[in-house]
């Protein structure tokens, strides 16, 4: 008996917009009960400014999440203490290691609701952080997107987080129409599989494009020493300041440090379920395809790599779930490959591998641009930094520390490896000779211009984590995040 396919409303998924809200989400809580939260949203960046935000904090009275009556209340408390937490813990001169009983005890409540960790998630940041500027207009264009909640101000991290908006918007009718491909697959239907293979690798194109647009609002330099540092988690995180991680008062004095990784795009299912669909398939860092037995292409079991594993944690638990769910019948790959006689099959399953590789090499040239080049302008500031008065601890001043190779991610792994193994196991699934020459180890698009040095290898010991963390580098690595 085959498993069910999935119904996108049993995991919050939308047939629409996918893994973002059907609806938009709130502005503002709806309960006058919850004015002195948006009080402080609307001070945010004023309060941060003035170094006021933490005792305003303080002094905030415990609210009970009793009066959060539907998801999207749900959703927008989870944003707004998340954002909080993190200005409270990076906002000072010192971070914090423990936040008080004003933002933990609505943020545990909160996040055992959502089936979420207590951090500033992609989701709290991007999903459920975005509005449109003409309600009657897509959201899957940046013409239309603004957000509702930034710790800056600033109009590069606005676009930072709605760069990954608009990704998801353009993604989301490619769910419901690749659940279809899997029961036409059933149903031995090859031309309407084909068809829609054709239309995803389309619509990986325009992701792709819009990828890049990232380069037009959002500057490096910004990105780099204003926005990074606040989105930091508190993982690996001793040398700069939280030795132990983070504590959330609940007010009992029993509850633990807790250990999280910063916000990264691996927390967004998007680009984990194109990978099921597809038959992609990857492996720990550093372990080749001829390292041990293939499994056989078609049905995708778990992820055996820790890392994507891990960042499904950092997922809201319907997403979670879903993608459970899809790996339970995925069936293209296997279905084109016992098809290959089929070119207009095997042609439309390579070239979505072709354009999902390539999205992944525009993304290790944004890692390039947004962490390495900066990174190394940082490590050659750090002489003339230490002839000067001690600073502050600031995450995006902190140097290199001797006997430090790699540059880290979230979870404490290698960027530039990881990111790059991924893109090449993304290819290994093609069918065709040609394409597989094509999708084989190295660039995706050998005319797209390469930003710096970048060696392969997978040494090197684990320094600091966060998409905002604090980043030991070396001239052959970097990340912005995880795709």
């Amino acid at each position: 008996m085959l498993p069910p396919l999935p119904r996108l409303s049993d995991y919050d998924v939308s047939s629409q917009n996918g893994f973002l809200p059907s609806d938009i989400p709130l502005d503002v809580l709806p309960d006058p009960y919850y004015q002195p939260w948006e009080t402080v949203v609307r001070n945010f960046q004023g309060l941060i400014l003035t170094k006021r935000l933490r005792r305003i904090i303080d002094a905030l009275p415990v609210l009970s999440t009793d009066l959060l009556l539907t998801q999207p209340e749900w959703q927008r408390a989870y944003s707004i203490l998340g954002f909080f937490a993190h200005a409270y813990v990076w906002g000072g001169d010192r971070p914090a290691d423990v936040v008080p009983p004003s933002v933990s005890i609505p943020f545990l409540e909160t996040c055992r609701h959502l089936e979420m960790p207590t951090v500033a998630t992609y989701a709290g940041v991007c999903l459920w952080n975005w509005r449109p500027l003409f309600s009657n207009e897509p959201a899957d264009t940046l013409d239309n997107l603004a957000t509702q909640m930034t710790f800056t101000g600033s109009l590069d991290e606005s676009w930072f987080y709605l760069v990954s908006v608009a990704i998801e918007a353009r993604a989301g009718p490619i769910i419901p129409m690749m659940i279809e491909a899997i029961a036409a697959v059933r149903r031995n239907d090859m031309a309407t599989v084909a068809e829609c293979l054709r239309t995803f690798a389309e619509r990986l194109d325009e992701i792709g494009v819009l990828l890049e647009r990232m380069y037009e609002s959002c500057d490096p330099h910004v990105f780099y020493h204003r926005i990074r540092p606040f989105l930091a988690g508190s993982k690996n995180m001793a040398d700069a300041g939280l030795p132990n991680g983070v504590k959330f008062d609940d007010g009992t004095g029993q509850q633990p440090y807790v250990q999280l990784g910063g916000g990264s795009n691996a927390q967004s299912s998007v680009i984990q379920f194109f990978d099921i669909v597809l038959g992609v398939e990857h492996r720990p860092t550093g372990k080749k395809s001829t390292d041990g037995p293939e499994s056989a292409g078609g049905a995708v079991g778990a992820p055996n790599n820790n890392f994507i594993t891990e960042m499904r944690n950092y997922m809201p638990g319907p997403h979670r779930r879903f993608l459970e769910a899809v790996e339970r019948v995925a069936n293209i790959r296997a279905f084109v490959e016992s098809n290959r006689s089929n070119r207009a099959l095997t042609t439309a399953f390579d070239a979505c591998l072709a354009m999902l590789r390539t999205l992944r090499d525009k993304h290790i040239q944004l890692v390039s641009r947004y962490i390495i080049i900066k990174s190394r302008e940082n490590k050659n500031a750090a002489p003339k930094q230490a002839m000067n008065q001690p600073q502050p601890v600031n995450l995006a001043n902190t140097v290199q520390r001797s006997g430090s190779k790699a540059l880290r991610g979230t979870g404490g792994t290698a960027l530039i490896p990881f990111l790059k193994q991924a893109r090449d196991e993304t290819g290994e699934p093609a069918i065709d000779a040609w394409a597989r020459r094509l999708l084989g180890n190295g660039p995706g698009d050998a005319g797209i211009a390469r930003l710096g040095k970048v060696k392969e290898g997978f040494d090197g010991a684990v320094e600091v984590v966060g998409l905002a963390g604090t980043w030991s580098v070396d001239d052959s690595e970097g990340g912005i995040c995880h795709w």
